[in-house]
C-alpha cells in the first residue's frame, strides 16, 4: 500500500493545482478593472464583451489576446502607456499595482 502513497499524493496534488487554476475570480476584482477599462480607456475602446469601439481604430479590449499576450501589459501599464491610433492619443496614465491586477484580471475574463 506504501508503493502507491507517492502516486496518490501526485494525483491530489495535480487535482488541488488545477481545482486552484480554474477558481473564479473575486467579482469586485473584475468590477473595478471594468470601471479603471471604462475611466481611462472607454472614450475609444470598446471595453466590455460587446459592442464597437467610438474609436475604429481602437482594439475591443475583448479582443487584446489576439494581437498581445495580456501579461506582458503589466509592465506598460506600470510606466504609463503613450501611444496613439493614427492621430488619436491615448491618454497617458499610471496605474498602481493592485489597479494592474484588477484591469489585467478583467481583460483575461473578456477574451473570445
Amino acid at each position: 500500500m506504501l508503493r502507491f502513497a507517492p502516486v496518490a499524493i501526485t494525483t491530489c496534488l495535480l487535482f488541488a493545482a488545477g481545482a486552484a487554476a480554474k477558481a473564479p475570480v473575486d467579482a469586485q476584482l473584475l468590477k473595478r478593472g471594468r470601471a479603471i477599462a471604462q475611466a481611462n480607456c472607454g472614450r475609444c475602446h470598446a471595453v466590455g464583451p460587446r459592442g464597437v469601439s467610438a474609436n475604429p481604430k481602437s482594439p475591443p479590449f475583448r479582443d487584446l489576446a489576439r494581437k498581445y499576450p495580456l501579461h506582458n501589459l503589466e509592465e506598460a501599464l506600470a510606466e504609463g502607456i503613450v501611444v496613439g491610433h493614427e492621430g488619436v492619443e491615448m491618454p497617458q496614465f499610471r496605474l498602481s499595482a493592485a489597479q494592474i491586477e484588477a484591469l489585467l484580471a478583467y481583460l483575461n475574463s473578456i477574451q473570445r
